[in-house]
């Protein structure tokens, strides 16, 4: 079955950087797009980055020039690289399979997350 196994949450101060891993298995990983969410308590969970299989990446707004998003097909394995952190970066950081090369094809696989919590 599809697993998704996040992993590199934590606390750290404004400015600081961070990096996420996402392990999967259960699938051909390195046929099909990843993204990684987020989520705070009360809101919509919001992309924040995507990588087709093919390595091109999309990125929110809001974390373009700071988040770099990347994969290692051999390992199978997605990360999401944190810079120049800011407390609105907060939430809960969900790593998900797309259901096919293409990002806009939609997830049908959610990691549990890992929570990032930036503060002083």
């Amino acid at each position: 079955q599809v697993q998704l196994v996040e992993s590199g949450g934590g606390l750290v101060q404004p400015g600081g950087s961070l990096r996420l891993s996402c392990a999967a298995s259960g699938f051909t990983f390195s046929s099909y797009a990843m993204s990684w969410y987020r989520q705070t308590p009360g809101t919509e969970r919001e992309l924040v980055a995507c990588i087709r299989s093919g390595a091109n990446t999309d990125y929110a707004d809001s974390v373009k020039g700071r988040f770099t998003i990347s994969r290692d097909n051999a390992k199978k394995t997605v990360f999401l690289q944190m810079n120049s952190l800011k407390p609105e970066d907060t939430a809960l950081y969900l790593c998900t399979k797309s259901r096919t090369f293409y990002c806009a094809s939609g997830t049908d696989y959610w990691g549990q997350g890992t929570q990032v919590t930036v503060s002083s």
